[in-house]
C-alpha cells in the first residue's frame, strides 16, 4: 500500500532547511510515497519541489479557503478555511511525518502526530523535555525518508 509522509516545517525556512526538505521530496517520490503537507511556501514548498521533481504526487492542506494559494508544486490542493487548525489535518491525513526545523505550528504538528501515534521523524526540530525519545533524530534527508518508510 502506498504511504503518505508529511513533511512539516516553517514557511520562513533556512536555505538548510529548503535544501533538506527538497532531498527529502525527491526521496519520498522514488520511493513512490505521497508527499502531505501544509501547502504553502518554506519547508512545505521545497519538499512539493523535491517530489514533483521526481514525478511524485504532492497534496497540499491549506489553511485558507483559495486553492490558488497553494504553492506551484502541489498536484492536490485542500483548500480547509481552517488556519492553523489544519495542522491537525494534515498529520491525520499521513502514516508518518517528517519534521524539518520549524517553528510553533511545527510544534503543533508534532504534538498532534504523537497523540495519533503516528512515527515522527525530526531533523533539526524541536526537542521535547517531557519524553524526548518520541521523535526519532535524523542526521539526513536519506535517514529521515528511511526511518518515515519503515514504520
Amino acid at each position: 500500500m502506498q504511504r503518505y509522509v508529511a513533511v512539516v516545517g516553517s514557511g520562513r525556512c533556512s536555505p538548510q532547511e529548503a535544501l533538506a526538505a527538497e532531498q527529502i521530496g525527491s526521496l519520498l517520490a522514488r520511493a513512490d510515497a505521497v508527499v502531505v503537507c501544509g501547502g504553502l511556501s518554506g519547508v512545505m514548498e521545497a519538499a512539493c519541489r523535491g517530489a514533483r521533481r521526481e514525478g511524485g504526487l504532492t497534496v497540499g492542506i491549506l489553511p485558507g479557503s483559495d486553492r490558488s494559494a497553494a504553492n506551484p508544486h502541489v498536484v492536490v490542493a485542500i483548500a480547509t478555511g481552517l488556519g492553523e487548525l489544519r495542522n491537525g489535518l494534515v498529520v491525520r491525513a499521513a502514516d508518518a511525518v517528517v519534521a524539518v526545523g520549524g517553528e510553533f505550528g511545527t510544534l503543533s504538528e508534532i504534538g498532534f502526530a504523537l497523540k495519533l501515534g503516528r512515527r515522527v521523524i525530526g531533523l533539526a526540530t524541536w526537542e521535547l523535555s517531557q519524553k524526548p525519545d518520541s521523535i526519532l533524530r535524523a542526521s539526513s534527508a536519506e535517514e529521515a525518508v528511511r526511518l518515515a518508510l519503515e514504520g
